[in-house]
Formats: structure tokens, sequence, C-alpha cells
């Protein structure tokens, strides 16, 4: 074949490919990407269960776990599997760092603000009352050394902590009736967590801690009259907003959430490098996901408040100030009753104080 003729077929094989895919695919429509099932699978060398805290059906708390496990096997080729298992499906939901720390289970998915009770000094690993942002937290944790901190904490109950997911401020709760003062305060009976819920004590309320899925009960039959949990998002699907009408603002007690995959620490030990490193691989994955998640979903959810009776209410700045001073007097308290908690505390204040420089500087006001 000579030069030309081989340059012509070559011309009409490009142009019955472009027919061809048109014919297929019409102009202007992307083409979807094609899936591969591998059958090839690695030998699966490491497979645990992992009990959840927070219901995997939840938007953006529970969903996350899903996406970290899956990235995890699917970076692995099937050799590392992590098995999702409810909240009391095998562990009580405010007892699985327990059961990580017995080797009952080899993991756990968890806010390990709920610890709070038997290590003091967990909640600032979780979220802190007027505290950090969330890429703050981040950077913490990351670069100033908090995690290493973290680690040292966990390790003394057989625990290794890795920094799995990252949501943005809570809501301040979920109220029958509107907060003005101080006053509004005294003698309201509340569901509330970590050390926000010492804070509201120092203001007169009656603080009770009732996981998740008890809430709605507890406010439709008035056991409690007011309740912080979780997200825009996420409070919605549990009906908060059917039985309580304002839902306030800003997230005070927790400017940031943060979520830790806990491995019991011998069970860490055996693991190889690599394995270590694909775990914090897909957590790190993880947090940015979850917070990209977190801050795309709340807009909409609060948009839509008037269409269904709720009210979204800013918490008066009088109000605020006197939260801010009863949690510095909390964390003054838990520092003076806690090495752990003293030590966390200040690496975070010291950090917060450099930020500053950049974060007063760099970022336009919120109001611009």
């Amino acid at each position: 074949m000579s030069n030309r003729a081989a340059l012509i077929a070559v011309i009409a094989a490009f142009v019955v490919g472009i027919l061809g895919s048109l014919a297929v695919r019409p102009p202007g429509q992307q083409a979807k990407p094609i899936t591969h099932h591998d059958t090839s699978e690695a030998p699966t060398r490491i497979h645990w269960r992992v009990p959840l805290v927070f219901q995997s059906s939840m938007p953006v708390l529970g969903d996350n776990p899903i996406y970290v496990f899956d990235i995890i096997r699917r970076a692995s080729n099937g050799a590392i599997r992590l098995d999702i298992f409810e909240p009391g499906e095998i562990v009580p939901a405010f007892s699985v760092t327990d059961a990580v720390r017995d080797r009952k289970v080899e993991a756990g998915y968890v806010w390990v603000g709920y610890d709070q009770g038997k290590i003091p000094a967990s909640p600032l690993l979780g979220a802190v009352p007027f505290g950090m942002e969330p890429w703050e937290y981040s950077a913490w944790w990351y670069e100033a050394g908090g995690r290493q901190l973290a680690e040292k904490l966990y390790a003394k109950h057989n625990i290794h902590p890795i920094y799995c997911g990252m949501t943005g401020p809570e809501t301040a709760g979920w109220f029958r009736k509107k907060i003005t003062s101080r006053d509004d305060i005294k003698g309201l009976k509340i569901r509330f967590a970590g050390l926000g819920g010492k804070v509201l004590e120092r203001l007169g309320a009656s603080v009770t801690m009732i996981p998740g899925g008890e809430i709605f009960q507890a406010l439709e039959k008035g056991a409690i009259d007011a309740s912080e949990f979780a997200l825009p998002v996420v409070d919605q699907q549990l009906g908060f907003n059917r039985v309580a009408k304002f839902n306030y603002y800003p997230g005070w007690h927790q400017t940031f959430t943060a979520s830790h995959l806990v491995v019991n620490i011998d069970a860490w030990g055996s693991l190889s490098k690599a394995d270590q490193a694909m775990l914090e691989m897909g957590c790190t994955a993880g947090v940015i996901r979850n917070l990209s998640n977190s801050e795309a979903s709340q807009g909409a959810v609060i948009a839509a408040f008037p269409s269904i009776g709720v009210s979204a209410e800013t918490l008066p700045m009088p109000l605020l100030r006197e939260l801010e001073a009863a949690a510095a007097a909390v964390m003054e308290e838990e520092a003076a009753n806690d090495q752990d908690f003293a030590e966390i505390l200040a690496s975070q204040l010291e950090f917060r104080k450099t930020y500053q420089h950049w974060k007063s500087r760099a970022y336009l006001p919120r109001d611009f």
C-alpha cells in the first residue's frame, strides 16, 4: 500500500469512529465513565467489624464512614475490609471506645466527645465551645502537634485515634420558645452534649444526655424543652422541626465537629506500615469530603424553613457573651482538674494565638 493510500485509510477510520461515537452519544452530552467490575480483588488480609456512634442513614454524620470504608476497600483492591455496624447492633453507641479498648472490636468510628465521663480531655478533640473553626482545627491537628497529643491521650486507654471526619458548626439548638436572655435559660430542660452542656448548667439549665434516636420522642412528650444534636440537614431528618419551631444559631458550643476512627492499639501495631498509611489516607480523604458535604448541605435546608413553619433565629449578643464567659470558666476548671486537659487546651490556645495573625487579616469580614 502506498503512503498516500495508508494516510487515506487512517483518516477514513478516524471519521467513522467519530460518527459512531456521535450515534451513541449526541453532541454536548458528556460521556459516562466505563465501569469495570474487577473480579480479581486481592485476598482480604484485614477484615474488621467497626461499630458507629451515628446511624449510617444520617446525612453527613452517618454517611462519611460509608465513603471512607469504601474508598479504603477500593484503594487496597479489597485487601482491607471494614464492615459497618449500626449503633447498638454489637456495641451501645456510647460504649464504642470501651469496646475498642478491650478489643471486643478492632476499631470504631466515633465522636470522641462522648468519652467525656471517662477521658475528661476528649471533648477538646471533638468540639470546643467558642473554639477553632474546621480548617483551623485541621491545621492544629496535622501541623501543630494536635495529632501527637491525641495519640498520647488515647494511648493510655489502649487506643490509636485517626482524624477521619469534620463538619462545620452545629446549630445552637431547637427550642419550643424564643430565647431572649439568660433568664430563658434558667430551668430549661435541654439535651446537650460535651463541654457545652456544662456551660449551660452554669447558666441554670437542666442538662441531660440522650442518644440522637431518642431526642424526638423526648421533645414530643415534653420530657425536654429543647435540644441540640447536629446540623440542620440531620436534625430535620430526625423530625425536630415538627415539635420545636425555633432553630437557633450560631453553634457556639461546637464551632467544629471532628470524628475519629479509633483503633485498638495492639491491632494498629500489628499492621504493616503500608496498611497503616492506607487507613490514614482514607481518613484524610474523609475529612475533606465530610467537610465539603457538610458545608454544601445546610443552606437549602434553612432556606426552606419558612415553608414548614420553622424560624431560624440568632442568639442575642449579650447572651452569647455570657455563654462565652461561662465557657472560659468551665475550661479553666476542667484544666485545673485534669493534666491532659490542661496540656491539650494550652496547645490549642497557643496555636489560635499565632493563627490569629493570619486569620484576622487574610479573610474578608463575614458581612462583606
